[in-house]
Parts: structure tokens; C-alpha cells; sequence
């Protein structure tokens, strides 16, 4: 993904206009620029996005390790936030002690938000999942999803989308988790899955003892077989959303077929 609200320094606030503007490809629904190694600016494309709830939850949430909230701006009639640099790298072949630590977050990170309401949309509802499945066609994916034995609950805001590429490292330390423009209400260990389906898979194979460091440091009390059960319906989640953004989502299906 590259940018798709073109800017230009001139753009900016007067006080932002010293820093090197450059683009990134992060961003689904947003383009995404750096402001030197300083600030990243998010310009959301969609114009009915709910921006005062994500400065809400960062705001809630700021004394974890989470990308720092300053301020919403207007650009080209866009909403923008701009937030504070995370430093270090994001690690995209995680080991035990990363699946630990960031199991640690989110459980820091659900304590802070169980009860709370978002006003976003609940975008990892099981019954919006099916009707997109069967509207598209995708039947591949609508029968993984009917054989999967999961109630989700609504436990508070969950994060959605803590993939290798959301969080960064220093020193094999996290540094800070990001991108929270997808959080909503949402399941607890569904929020644990997505991790699960992401971090805990060499290739297409999972790794039991990665899901098993990964439900301890959690302190998730859950067997296994049901467990699995969450990470089947994270994996069917991302490959239909790989799908209609039209991205390889068979890799994700390959992991289904082998948990």
C-alpha cells in the first residue's frame, strides 16, 4: 500500500513544516507519512471513520507501551493524527520471549479496557463474517466457518490487529504497539487468537510450543481444543479480508487446514 492523500510539506502546519515528509507504504484505509524520525502522521481516507474514539482509548491507554497520541489535525479536509515515533523495528520471525512479552501487553492492555464501549463498529462479529462469506461467494471460507464451534463475547475494546508488523523492538525489548485504528468491542481471546494465527505459525505449520507460551504468559485458562477453535476463526477472519482487499490470503487457509 502506498500513499493515497498526496501532501507536501506546505501542507503541514507551520510548526511540522521543518521535518523531511516521507511517504510510507504503511495503511490500508489511510496514508501514511514519517516526519523525520519524529512524528508519523495518519491521513484516514474514510470519511465516516470514528477518530475521537481511537484519541479516547490512546488517551486511556497512554501509560502502556502504545503509540503516543498528539494531536488531530485537518489536512486537504481529511482528519489526521499525528502521533510520537516508536523506537525500534517491528521482528517478522518472533520467538518465545517476543510471544511472551507480547502476551504480557495484551493482558495489560484488556485489564485497562474490559467494560469500556467503543463507538466503532464491531468489525470481528461472527454473523457480519458470514454474511460477507455468503454475499462474495467465498465458499472455501464460509465452510471453515461454519465448522468452527466458537460464541464470541463482547469482553471490552479489543486491539484486532496485533500482527508482527503492529509492534516494535529494542533490544529485544517492546518498544510499542500501534496501529489502533481497527480496535472496537470485541472477544478477549479472540484478540489473543489473532496473535495466536499470526506469531505462533513456522510457515504453515503451527507451534504448539509457541501457543502454549503464549496461553501461559496470558494466563489464559482454556484448553488447547478450544483455544484452537478462536485461531481457526482468526485465520478465516484475515484471509476473507486478504481476499477482498485482493492479497494472498491461501497461505492463511494453508494454516487452517493444518490446525
Amino acid at each position: 500500500m502506498g500513499v493515497k492523500i498526496k501532501i507536501t510539506q506546505k501542507d503541514l502546519p507551520k510548526y511540522y513544516r521543518n521535518f523531511p515528509l516521507i511517504e510510507t507504504i504503511d495503511g490500508a484505509q489511510s496514508s501514511v507519512y514519517l516526519l523525520g524520525d519524529k512524528y508519523v502522521l495518519k491521513i484516514y481516507d474514510e470519511p465516516h471513520y470514528n477518530i475521537e474514539d481511537e484519541i479516547n482509548l490512546l488517551n486511556t491507554i497512554r501509560e502502556l507501551s502504545v503509540i503516543q497520541y498528539v494531536e488531530h489535525i485537518i489536512l486537504k479536509g481529511y482528519n489526521c493524527i499525528l502521533y510520537e515515533q516508536i523506537i525500534g523495528n517491528s521482528i517478522y520471525k518472533p520467538e518465545i520471549k517476543h510471544i511472551k512479552q507480547t502476551a504480557l501487553f495484551l493482558k495489560d492492555l484488556h485489564m485497562k479496557t474490559a467494560k469500556l464501549v467503543s463507538n466503532n463498529t464491531n468489525l470481528f462479529d461472527k454473523n457480519s463474517l458470514n454474511y460477507v462469506l455468503s454475499k462474495r461467494g467465498i465458499s472455501i471460507l464460509q465452510n471453515y466457518l461454519e465448522d468452527i464451534d466458537i460464541e464470541l463475547k463482547n469482553d471490552g475494546i479489543i486491539h484486532g490487529d496485533i500482527f508482527p508488523d503492529n509492534v516494535k523492538w529494542q533490544n529485544d525489548e517492546l518498544s510499542g504497539v500501534y496501529d489502533f485504528s481497527e480496535a472496537c468491542n470485541g472477544d478477549f481471546v479472540f484478540d489473543l487468537a489473532v496473535i495466536a494465527s499470526s506469531w505462533c505459525f513456522d510457515n504453515d505449520t503451527p507451534n504448539y510450543e509457541k501457543i502454549n507460551a503464549l496461553l501461559s504468559s496470558y494466563k489464559l485458562d482454556m484448553p488447547l481444543v478450544e483455544f484452537k477453535e478462536y485461531i481457526k476463526y482468526a485465520l478465516v477472519y484475515y484471509a476473507t479480508k486478504r481476499y477482498l482487499d485482493n492479497r494472498n490470503y491461501k497461505e492463511l487457509i494453508e494454516r487452517l487446514e493444518n490446525i
